[in-house]
């Protein structure tokens, strides 16, 4: 079986998560595109369980929650009148919880944005923290039930509410027709326990947002880049929050995140992850081998 240079795996999963579409990165690394697809797929898979066994027992005070949008296959308006029908299109929702000291992705959920997914997410980040944390999400209701089953009283939680309108009397101008509306104002609402007022914010875990929207081409707005299969976003996300917590280095922190929540010691590499995926990947056996099934 053939087998990438190293130099050249670390080029395209370096260029997936530096923003570059999957197209240009065939052209630039010379490949396939589905050679660069099976390799997202296998870093994502592998990404996915280094997350889950490495970053656990984090000792965070402040935990920043929230949502950001994307689709698959067609925006939900459009999915009924497809003709071909893809399993997940629609509306995609990536979940994240921050934390705000040192910039650390606790946990992430791509899929709807139900009550659900909002209770799975929550049940995520209880298990990922060494003690009581002080937590703030948006106002979406469905995490009012969430944080309740997955934490009880043993936190200290408050909802920002913000409020979004164009100044009074004034029209929207045309330039600014894609933007987003003006936030006029933000209410801040005690849930459980005593949280800090003066620390209720989600503008970190948003401001990762717009470096997850700005890093990864699929989230790319008004553009064709968005994906087009469920689990091969699944696969970029982790493949990202990878990157983002071990290898990239925070401009005010002067560290990985990882390293400043005491989750890893030393700054990782894209080098050190294709090493990784190599001393896990199963053996090729002689050719003409195989193994029989047993049913």
């Amino acid at each position: 079986m053939n087998k990438l240079p190293l130099k050249t795996r670390v080029q395209i999963l370096t260029m997936l998560c530096e923003g570059s579409s999957m197209r240009s990165i065939s052209r630039v690394a010379d490949v396939s595109i589905n050679t660069v697809s099976k390799l997202l797929v296998d870093a994502g898979k592998f990404c996915a369980d280094l997350h889950d066994r490495e970053v656990r027992n984090v000792k965070a005070k402040r935990v920043q929650c929230d949502e950001i949008w994307s689709f698959t296959a067609a925006k939900q308006k459009n999915v009924a009148a497809m003709k071909n029908s893809v399993d997940g299109a629609g509306d995609t929702w990536t979940w994240t919880a921050l934390d705000s000291d040192s910039k650390l992705i606790i946990s992430w959920l791509v899929g709807g944005r139900d009550g659900e997914y909002a209770l799975a997410f929550m049940d995520d980040v209880k298990e990922r923290l060494a003690n009581r944390v002080q937590l703030t999400t948006d106002g979406h209701k469905a995490y009012l039930n969430a944080v309740e089953e997955a934490f009880g009283a043993d936190i200290d939680y408050a909802m920002l509410v913000k409020m979004y309108g164009e100044p009074e009397g004034k029209a929207v101008p045309q330039e600014r027709r894609y933007s987003p509306a003006v936030c006029t104002g933000a209410k801040k609402t005690r849930i459980e326990g005593s949280p800090d007022l003066a620390h209720v914010s989600t503008s970190h875990v948003e401001r990762q947002n717009l470096t997850m929207r700005m890093q990864m081409r699929r989230f790319t707005r008004l553009t064709n880049a968005f994906s087009k299969k469920f689990e091969n976003h699944v696969h970029m996300v982790a493949l990202y929050t990878v990157w983002y917590n071990f290898i990239r280095i925070h401009k005010t922190l002067k560290t990985s995140p990882a390293m400043a929540a005491g989750v890893s010691n030393t700054l990782w590499s894209m080098n050190d992850i294709c090493d990784k995926m190599d001393a896990v990947a199963p053996k090729a056996g002689p050719r003409g081998s195989y193994k029989k099934r047993i049913a």
